[in-house]
């Protein structure tokens, strides 16, 4: 299993005269092809990095002086892609620790969108685990949230047409991916990677098609409305494409040999 470290900012036989080797010796074949294959989709990309910019938070709304006392609020909790993209291309699930007087505390989602919904009437710690593919890293990220029902004094009064959100922003970075990870996510909107010279030949790996992609996206969420814009997500988006400008100038002058060297913006 890759050890991808990510930060937040793995002939004895004879012919019997067809023409065909034995079986035996096609099994042995088959299976040195495939350790090759693999071999090559583990294989570490030195100085490269890998960012994913998440949003994890909650969205509560007051239910009306009609709701009952021990569940005045519905919420949501969740983590999505930074510009509303689906993150399932490197995360496998997500879990969610509720408070213990919920029923099933421990809530697990394997699918996107990675989130879930609850109603109550008090505010605590939601512990958010993420889980990523094996190809991407064995180890997990632990996030946490505290899940806020009601507004500020300054907000003005509760309302049930204006819901209480607080979401976070963060960079899930992923460094020394390996060679296939890299190429089943480097056309992916929801990950953002270094240009690789043209001469470097990647394994090649299924191609998935732009209803996969959006197959978990939030852009059409019906809570995306009260989804916050994050400044440093649009920021990153463009420091990404004026690196890979100089990047390309780089290339265009005839380098003889790509160092893989960090450059910065």
């Amino acid at each position: 299993m890759p050890h991808t470290s990510f930060s937040r900012k793995h002939g004895g036989d004879q012919s019997d005269g067809s023409g065909s080797a034995p079986k035996s010796q096609r099994a042995k074949m088959g299976r040195a092809t495939e350790d090759n294959e693999k071999k090559s989709l583990n294989k570490r990309l030195k100085d490269v990095e890998i960012s994913v910019p998440i949003v994890y938070g909650t969205i509560s709304f007051w239910l009306g002086k009609k709701a009952s006392e021990y569940h005045s609020h519905k919420w949501t909790v969740y983590v999505r892609g930074a510009t509303n993209e689906d993150l399932s291309v490197v995360v496998k699930r997500a879990v969610f620790q509720l408070h213990p007087s919920f029923n099933n505390p421990t809530r697990v989602v394997e699918s996107p969108p990675f989130e879930l919904s609850e109603s109550g009437w008090g505010e605590f710690e939601i512990a958010i685990t993420l889980y990523f593919h094996s190809d991407v890293s064995d180890k997990q990220l632990d996030l946490y949230h505290h899940l806020k029902l009601y507004p500020e004094e300054e907000s003005g009064p509760q309302s049930t047409k204006k819901p209480v959100v607080v979401e976070s922003y963060d960079e899930i970075v992923f460094s020394e991916p390996s060679e296939g990870f890299f190429a089943r996510v480097q056309n992916h909107p929801a990950v953002i990677v270094p240009r690789l010279p043209a001469s470097f030949n990647l394994p090649p790996v299924p191609i998935e098609n732009d209803n996969e992609k959006k197959r978990g996206d939030t852009k059409d969420h019906p809570l995306s409305q009260w989804f916050m814009n994050f400044s440093e997500a649009d920021e990153l988006l463009k420091l990404a494409a004026a690196r890979q400008q100089l990047l390309d100038v780089v290339a265009s002058n005839d380098i003889p040999k790509w160092e893989g060297k960090d450059i910065s913006i």
